[in-house]
């Protein structure tokens, strides 16, 4: 997958928009202004996912193309690599599993604004 289809992908998403809070080079994409996705523009080699503690641990340890969170917190984010063997349906696996996440996290009172 490349920048534009993540781009595409996660803006598809209910509820989903997309800002740049940081700074001019990362794209970050947010539900009920929460994050789930960042990508750094000027590389645009990686993503950054959150992902349930422990199946963080067991993918980083499955997948060279999986890291700690770069510049996160590296017990809830992952940074997944571009660049490598891993499939885009299992990216997007891994985005819905972010989405999901923080989509559940949610108060009732942002969510039910979706309805």
């Amino acid at each position: 997958m490349n920048i534009e289809d993540i781009r595409e992908y996660c803006l598809s998403k209910p509820m989903a928009d997309e800002a740049m809070p940081f700074d001019d080079e990362t794209l970050v994409f947010r539900v009920g202004e929460k994050m789930f996705a960042l990508i750094a523009l000027e590389k645009a080699a990686a993503v950054n996912l959150k992902c349930d503690p422990e199946r963080a641990l067991d993918l980083r340890e499955r997948h060279h193309e999986i890291t700690e969170g770069y510049h996160m917190s590296k017990k809830h984010w992952n940074t997944v690599s571009l660049l490598g063997n891993l499939s885009d349906k299992f990216i997007i696996e891994l985005i819905d599993h972010s989405y999901d996440l923080v989509y559940k996290s949610l108060p009732k009172k942002i969510k039910d604004q979706n309805i």
